[in-house]
């Protein structure tokens, strides 16, 4: 099921609770876990302040704004109902929601996260976002990495154990008191220039490198 669909039957009220009823459950089931961070990839970038664009599944983000939202990165949101869920959501988290998709008002959000960059702020990306295909990076990320001239870190969460929804990005909760491992990946670099060919290589290597990533976290949490 999407969120969008689950909206359709609640009303403006009910609209407006969701997201404050949401980031009290996230913020009370992230203090049952038992988090392992592994940061060494990122570390350097972090002390020497270079902007970076996070890469992380649909499916996997949930924690991520409870985890890291001190870090006050920008964030893509779809313009859609459940967007605005998300917005209020992450917001309330410390991050900033910039408002687009591919299929609607990219352009304009691409603009906004390369001078959010620029500016020296992070920006996490969902590249396989808002309507899937699940895990399948879209060009999206690599544009905007080569616009702003910043590395892409893959993000990956796994649980040892959690609940998974039927929806197209197989959403994933971390059930209360699990074991779960965050990992940052090696920074990848986009090429300053180039042309298809060399678009689709780096869009490739970026899947390549969240799918392996996730391979990893989900191993070690079950461990």
């Amino acid at each position: 099921m999407r969120l969008r669909d689950a909206l359709r039957g609640i009303g403006p009220l009910g609209r407006a609770v969701m997201p404050l009823l949401g980031v009290w459950t996230v913020r009370l089931l992230g203090l049952t876990l038992r988090v392992r961070r592994e940061e060494a990839a990122v570390t350097d970038l972090w002390q020497r302040r270079v902007p970076v664009v996070y890469a992380v599944w649909h499916g996997r983000m949930l924690m991520l704004p409870y985890l890291y939202g001190r870090r006050r990165p920008a964030v893509l949101a779809s313009v859609s109902r459940d967007g605005d869920v998300v917005t209020r959501v992450v917001t309330r988290f410390g991050l900033e929601a910039v408002r687009g998709s591919s299929s609607r008002g990219g352009a304009r959000a691409l603009r906004h996260l390369v001078r959010s960059l620029a500016d020296g702020r992070d920006a996490v990306v969902v590249p396989d976002g808002p309507r899937g295909p699940r895990e399948t990076v879209k060009g999206g990320i690599v544009a905007l990495a080569r616009l702003a001239d910043a590395p892409i870190v893959p993000v990956a969460v796994g649980a040892s154990a959690e609940w998974r929804l039927r929806s197209w990005d197989e959403f994933r909760i971390p059930k209360p008191f699990a074991r779960c491992v965050v990992r940052f990946g090696d920074p990848l670099r986009v090429p300053s220039h180039g042309g298809r060919a060399e678009t689709e290589a780096a869009r490739k290597e970026v899947e390549a490198a969240l799918r392996a990533l996730c391979w990893q976290v989900d191993a070690e949490a079950r461990r």
